[in-house]
C-alpha cells in the first residue's frame, strides 16, 4: 500500500552457585501485526492502515522478523548495570517514500513507521491506534525466566522537533498502546533497547517474542 506524497522534512547471564563463569544471552524478536518520531501528511484515499518493524518495504513488512539482543557476561551479571541491546535490522532510511535517514545506526535502533488513511468524505474511524504486545518472561532452555518488564526503549528522529509521537517505555508482559494515529497521517521513529540486568539469573540464551499492531475498527 504505497503512500502519497507529503511535504518533505527539513533535516534540521548470570553467576550460578558454582565457582565458574557463566553469561546470558537475551535476545527478543520484533514482528509487526497485521493490520523522534516524524508527524506527517499523506493524502487522503481509501481506508486502510500501514505499519512496517524494522526491515520492511513501502508496502509493508515483507515477512521479515528482526532480532534485538544482548550478551551479559558473568562481570556484568555480578556487578549489575543496565546493558545496551543490538539488532540485526539494516533499515535506516524512512519508508515514507523520502527516503530519509531517520535511523543512523539500524545495528542499534529499530525503526517503526505507521499511517492511516481515509478518504477525504471521512470514511472509517478519525484514527487508527498501535499497539505492542510482549509475553510476562523470555525463557531459556532450561524453563528459567527473565521478566519482560526488565526490558526498556527510547526514542530518537534525526531533524524531528517531536520525537516522542511514538513514545518510549518500558515492556509490560502485555498489551500497551503507544500511539494514535489520526486519518491521512504518517508517523515513525527509531527505538534504541536496554535491558535493566536489575538481578542475577541462571545462565543460558533467553528468548521472546513482541508483536507491534496497528488497528482501525
Amino acid at each position: 500500500m504505497p503512500l502519497t506524497t507529503h511535504p518533505r522534512r527539513t533535516p534540521p547471564a548470570t553467576a550460578t552457585k558454582a565457582p565458574r563463569r557463566a553469561f546470558v544471552a537475551l535476545c527478543f524478536l520484533l514482528l509487526a501485526g497485521e493490520a523522534a518520531a516524524w508527524s506527517l501528511s499523506i493524502g487522503a484515499a481509501t481506508r486502510r492502515v500501514y505499519l512496517h518493524v524494522g526491515n520492511g518495504t513501502a508496502e509493508g513488512n515483507n515477512g521479515t522478523i528482526n532480532l534485538v539482543s544482548v550478551t551479559v557476561p558473568a562481570a556484568a551479571l555480578i556487578a549489575g548495570g543496565a546493558q545496551a541491546m543490538t539488532t540485526n535490522s539494516t533499515q535506516s532510511n524512512s519508508l515514507s517514500g523520502d527516503n530519509f535517514a531517520t535511523c543512523p545506526t539500524p545495528a542499534s535502533q529499530i525503526l517503526i513507521g505507521a499511517s492511516y488513511r481515509r478518504s477525504n468524505a471521512g470514511n472509517g474511524p478519525a484514527s487508527a491506534t498501535l499497539t505492542v504486545t510482549s509475553p510476562a518472561n523470555l525463557t531459556n532452555a532450561a524453563g528459567d525466566t527473565i521478566p519482560f518488564s526488565e526490558i526498556s526503549w527510547t526514542v530518537s528522529a534525526p531533524g524531528s522537533p517531536v520525537p516522542g509521537v511514538i513514545p518510549a517505555g518500558t515492556f509490560n508482559g502485555g498489551t500497551q498502546t503507544l500511539a494514535t494515529v489520526p486519518a491521512n497521517t504518517f508517523i515513525e521513529n527509531c527505538h534504541t533497547f536496554t535491558y535493566a540486568n536489575s538481578a542475577i539469573r541462571a545462565a543460558g540464551t533467553y528468548n521472546g517474542r513482541v508483536t507491534y499492531t496497528l488497528t482501525s475498527p
